[in-house]
């Protein structure tokens, strides 16, 4: 009998422990990324009394082992832009002030007065950072990752443009063209508005042609207040050594096999004339650029039907300079920046950890674990690859507490331990009701 009070004791300490367990779930039903931890009970050894066919009675139960259970948590959306969650196997890798490696499935992340992407409590994210091109080395080493600042992204000149659109076939030829304005931007970044301008040439003579049915021709024009040079110009000049000519098949389409047609017209800058600003105009060498009429699957851009004259969507390349504006994690836990022209690069990439057994990882605080020496060699690499999950931006992960498993928990624990209380009172009153015969 001198057993059951140790035997209850244990079990006191065990339900107790349990239920601070059960507490520490609850307390982190709100925690981004928490993982619940369950208890497992385990028995002491067990005494044998008598001899032959012996008597065994247990010593209790031992110390409880506690145990995360990385199931996965709900995905949960997120006003931060640097907010990531993990959905499937894989922790985020952080760094702390010490340099030691941490896990962690909080993916809350924020950049600091050095752009370097850390975690709310100052760990430092690693990862892979994009060279010039955007080009990412994910067989490198990880490392921090630091972002830009106030990065300017340079201007990029219009090299080519191209307009859908038709063109009225019940315009009177030889009449007021159709024109449509066309911006353009130069090396500076400094914009032009280019007019481009249809005219219904069928059945009219001109130089000594007399056009087809179904013609029409082209000409490009740049206001002459863009330009410098000798002598003053008195009208908008041409870019093209001569106006351009098409036509269109009987059933509206553009005729892409008719004698003399181009696909492409090239544009100059008159002779003898540059841009008022001193950028150079189109490509870089040359100072040309490219008026296509065909797309680039290699359909026509242009019909020709008996509806009025109108262009749907127009295609120009070149963008102005921008000031760097935002960054954000995308799905796959690709960092981007995104500039004031609304033009993106990519900057960097998280890295996942894949653990073979997290069981064995240790909270050290701040919602991070690290490995113990238990625990398996981390395998890192990228998102949905080696069996790491998927990583989706502006989302966060919940806790996976389930409130109702662990009230069902709390109230088996306490009413273990009230009876491993009431083996006390009844061990103590036997004690007496011996000593009791005694007297």
């Amino acid at each position: 009998m001198s057993s059951a009070f140790s035997i209850a004791l244990s079990s006191l300490q065990a339900q107790s422990q349990a239920i601070d367990t059960t507490g520490n779930n609850l307390a982190n039903m709100n925690t981004v990324g928490f993982k619940s931890s369950t208890v497992d009970f385990e028995t002491l050894i067990s005494e044998n009394l008598g001899s032959g066919s012996a008597f065994q009675v247990g010593l209790g139960v031992g110390t409880p082992v506690n145990q995360q259970a990385f199931t996965q948590g709900p995905l949960q959306s997120s006003n931060s832009k640097l907010a990531a969650a993990i959905q499937g196997n894989g922790f985020f890798i952080v760094n702390n002030s010490g340099g030691q490696q941490l896990f962690t499935r909080d993916g809350d992340f924020t950049v600091d007065k050095t752009g370097t992407l850390t975690t709310l409590t100052g760990e430092k994210v690693q990862g892979w950072i994009a060279n010039a091109a955007g080009a990412i080395n994910t067989n490198g080493a990880i490392g921090n990752i630091v972002l830009p600042s106030g990065e300017l992204l340079p201007a990029t000149p219009t090299t080519t443009f191209s307009m859908n659109g038709n063109l009225d076939s019940a315009t009177t030829p030889g009449g007021q063209g159709f024109s449509q304005p066309i911006s353009i931007v130069d090396s500076l970044g400094n914009t032009h508005t280019l007019t481009v301008t249809f005219t219904n040439v069928s059945g009219t003579t001109s130089g000594g042609t007399t056009y087809p049915a179904n013609t029409w021709t082209y000409d490009v024009t740049i206001p002459q207040g863009d330009l410098s040079g000798t002598p003053a110009l008195t009208a908008d000049p041409s870019l093209l050594a001569a106006p351009g000519v098409i036509s269109f098949n009987t059933d509206g389409s553009l005729n892409t096999t008719a004698s003399g047609f181009t696909p492409t017209a090239t544009l100059k800058l008159p002779t003898g004339y540059t841009l008022a600003d001193s950028a150079s105009f189109g490509t870089p060498t040359g100072n040309t650029m490219s008026f296509n009429l065909l797309d680039s699957s290699g359909a026509p851009t242009l019909t020709q039907f008996a509806q009025a004259s109108g262009i749907g969507s127009k295609t120009v390349d070149g963008s102005q300079a921008a000031q760097l504006s935002d960054f954000s994690i995308e799905n796959g836990g690709l960092i981007v920046a995104t500039f004031s022209n609304g033009q993106q690069q990519i900057k960097g990439q998280l890295a996942l950890a894949a653990i073979q057994n997290p069981d064995t990882l240790q909270n050290v605080g701040n919602n991070n674990l690290i490995a113990s020496g238990a625990t398996a060699q981390p395998a890192i690499g990228v998102p949905l690859s080696a069996g790491r999950g998927q990583i989706f931006g502006a989302q966060l992960e919940g806790s996976n507490v389930d409130m109702a498993t662990e009230f069902t928990k709390l109230i088996t624990y306490q009413r273990a331990y009230q009876a491993s209380s009431r083996v006390i009172t009844t061990a103590d009153q036997m004690s007496q009701d011996l000593m009791n015969l005694i007297h």
